[in-house]
């Protein structure tokens, strides 16, 4: 398991209600989503982490999910192409950023890729073939992953926005999946933490050296995580859940 260091986020601007979302759960509270946003930067403080803060950027509503812009490995920053075209662009930033931090690599037009759809398990990869990363993003990310020798699968996709949406890694062999994710032998043999599909968000935890977050609100789910005796912090995310966001995909992680 990857010990982190140090963590890069970006505070949600005043337009983040105009985001991209799916989730029918409602309009955000701006008020609300800075305190959870403050939660989170102060959890991962907690977990070990120097924390960069970006400044809002109200070009980009969704721009909070710094994830899906950039992959990190030991060696690299991969900045993606998000796959919806309202969020080109907001990758620029995070290169800058990462260019006094790790060698740059990039997907190329006409690859896609969100990094949501990419999940590290060690030294493998899993990469989502979903509505916003497509064959030829994929291809390039798995190109560049081999090169730095690491080994990659891909998983296809049918019924989520990214794969991190239904299946994380918690460490010591140990993946959080969601019940209804048929995935089958890429993750055939780890050990797996089944989410009920009432609890379906709560499959998007996030393991931070010896913690893992956990969104809050979802008892069955935290009673299966208590039992890896790994120390467990509860994060209240309803308005990042509403624009389709959640742990994973607030920070990057280094």
């Amino acid at each position: 398991m990857n010990r982190f260091r140090k963590a890069l986020v970006r505070k949600p601007g005043m337009n983040f209600q105009a985001g991209l979302t799916s989730s029918q759960l409602g309009v955000p509270d701006y008020a609300l989503t800075l305190r959870q946003h403050h939660d989170y930067c102060s959890a991962l403080v907690k977990c070990g982490l120097d924390l960069f803060m970006l400044d809002p950027n109200e070009q980009y509503p969704d721009s909070p999910f710094v994830e899906d812009t950039c992959v990190l490995t030991a060696r690299s920053a991969i900045i993606t192409r998000p796959g919806h075209i309202s969020r080109r662009g907001e990758e620029e930033e995070i290169a800058a950023f990462f260019r006094d931090h790790r060698m740059l690599r990039r997907i190329t037009e006409p690859g896609t890729i969100d990094g949501g759809d990419v999940l590290q398990v060690n030294n493998r990869f899993f990469i989502g073939l979903s509505g916003r990363s497509n064959k030829e993003g994929i291809r390039q990310m798995e190109q560049i992953l081999k090169e730095e020798g690491y080994t990659a699968d891909v998983v296809e996709l049918k019924n989520y926005l990214h794969l991190k949406a239904a299946v994380n890694y918690l460490g010591d062999e140990t993946l959080i999946m969601h019940e209804h994710f048929e995935a089958g032998t890429p993750f055939s043999h780890y050990n797996i933490i089944r989410v009920s599909d009432r609890e379906s968000y709560a499959a998007n935890c996030l393991r931070i050296n010896d913690t893992i977050l956990v969104p809050e609100g979802f008892p069955e789910t935290l009673e299966k995580i208590k039992k890896l005796n790994i120390p467990v912090l509860e994060l209240q995310v309803s308005e990042f859940r509403k624009m389709d966001g959640g742990l994973t995909c607030l920070s990057l992680r280094f």
